[in-house]
């Protein structure tokens, strides 16, 4: 029986002090900033590890309860074309120290406050993650949202008289760091924490936006056997990824040397205006995973590799990028362009398995900010829907009905959508006309409510596919 990752079969690897919190125990994160990290440490210019904050509840068998069986260990497998070349990697990440479960032990993540070591905090709870929630309180154990949390934390640090913090939250919303920083001086306000804590907030921490780029596929299912007798050893929470990766931070200078990423050769950059490197990325990459994913389930396809491989799939892929997205962003389209060839060549990546079920969750969410302002641009400048984008949004639509795909998002969302689908023939108006959902009243932008409603029927009797081939050609 092969042998469970962890230290005893790798005694050589170097316990490193905890300098970093990071919200988000997923396998984004585990692959993305804890990789940094490790390469850092590899060259001996960070000598610090991560503690993990599990932030939502669940019960045991969780990615924390994995974690510990494995000491907090697990391999990050690198798989595609990097500079014309193919890379296979695989390495042991020991850049986690442990993961703190706070509606557990919500003392030891309090406790945190206390470590004169720990400097950065980091984030991914999904675009719905940094979100106000009128109910949490400060004497709740642990408040249920993430900036509750995050609150809670800063203000025991402050009770402490301890430094701040550099704050780099990496969910994909626009200016994450000012939206966090904003819902946790709320909460302070709402807590009545005090006047001098607002004021060492401001002073004493930094809250930096900042835009990610590294797909991650995640565990690979369909190769665990495999790879367990490649690597020698069970891994339950090792993680593919793309060689690729690219991380902005918009951040004060100095970041540049107390977290040296691109001194290790990582592709990171510090500037003080984030703004057109993070258009590029959500809208060209980001978007189009979004505008593909209920139609690719919807015709029953189930990775990214297989819309890319499908020639009506890549067709509409192509032309949502060229037609309606790169015309209404601000960038030279040279520029543009090589990019989105670029994300469509990650796209056919075929050493990973990018499922549409794992970029399903939160869709509701990730339209809002990755195309509709698109959309509403379009329509706003050319007096006309852009129409594989509309067709996308209704498939998303279909999809929240819950009968066809299997649904990815919170409780509030759903619910709102179950009600909303109870009254089938009211349907389109109500859910177009949610502002909780959309940020405003959708029903008033000309055409959509029309259109969409087209779509809807369309889809029911047709195929995704044959309704594409319509559009595309």
């Amino acid at each position: 029986m092969t042998n469970r990752l962890s230290r005893s079969t790798h005694p050589g690897l170097t316990l490193h002090p905890e300098r970093m919190i990071q919200f988000g125990e997923g396998n984004f994160m585990r692959a993305f900033v804890d990789w940094q990290l490790q390469q850092m440490n590899n060259q001996g210019l960070f000598n610090g590890s991560a503690v993990l904050i599990q932030p939502i509840a669940q019960g045991t068998g969780g990615v924390a309860d994995l974690m510990a069986a494995q000491d907090n260990l697990y391999t990050v497998l690198l798989n595609g074309i990097m500079d014309n070349e193919t890379v296979n990697s695989r390495e042991i990440i020991s850049s986690v120290s442990r993961v703190i479960n706070p509606y557990m032990d919500y003392e030891a993540y309090l406790a945190l406050a206390e470590n004169d070591d720990l400097e950065f905090i980091t984030s991914n709870t999904t675009e719905a993650g940094i979100a106000y929630l009128p109910g949490d309180r400060a004497d709740d154990a642990p408040p249920k949202s993430f900036p509750g949390k995050l609150t809670a934390l800063l203000h025991r640090r402050f009770e402490l008289g301890k430094k701040g913090f550099v704050i780099i939250p990496c969910e994909l919303i626009d200016r994450n760091g000012e939206k966090l920083r904003e819902i946790v001086e709320r909460y302070a306000a709402d807590w009545n924490l005090g006047a001098e804590f607002l004021q060492w907030l401001k002073s004493e921490n930094t809250f930096c936006c900042s835009l990610v780029d590294r797909i991650v596929p995640g565990y690979p299912r369909d190769q665990a056997a495999a790879l367990e007798a490649e690597l020698g050893y069970l891994d339950n929470v090792m993680v593919t990824a793309e060689p690729f990766l690219f991380w902005v931070i918009e951040g004060p200078e100095s970041l540049t040397e107390r977290l040296p990423l691109a001194k290790a050769g990582l592709n990171v950059v510090v500037t003080p205006d984030m703004t057109p490197y993070r258009e590029r990325k959500v809208h060209l990459l980001n978007g189009p995973h979004t505008a593909m994913v209920p139609l690719g389930l919807l015709a029953g396809l189930e990775t990214v590799e297989d819309v890319m491989n499908d020639g009506t799939f890549s067709r509409f892929v192509k032309q949502l990028i060229e037609e309606e997205l790169i015309p209404m962003l601000d960038l030279p389209a040279g520029q543009l362009l090589s990019y989105a060839d670029a994300v469509q060549e990650r796209f056919r990546n075929p050493f990973i398995r990018h499922e549409l079920t794992s970029i399903s969750l939160n869709s509701i969410s990730k339209f809002k900010a990755r195309l509709l302002p698109v959309l509403l641009r379009y329509q706003q400048e050319r007096g006309q829907l852009p129409e594989r984008m509309t067709l996308a949004f209704a498939a998303l639509l279909l999809s929240y009905r819950g009968d066809r795909i299997p649904r990815q998002d919170g409780a509030e969302v759903l619910a709102v959508f179950d009600q909303a689908w109870s009254q089938p023939d009211s349907f389109v108006n109500t859910i177009l006309g949610d502002s909780s959902l959309w940020g405003q009243d959708l029903t008033r932008l000309p055409g959509l409510a029309d259109a969409i409603a087209a779509h809807l029927q369309q889809l029911e009797h047709e195929d995704s596919r044959a309704a594409l081939q319509e559009l595309v050609g």
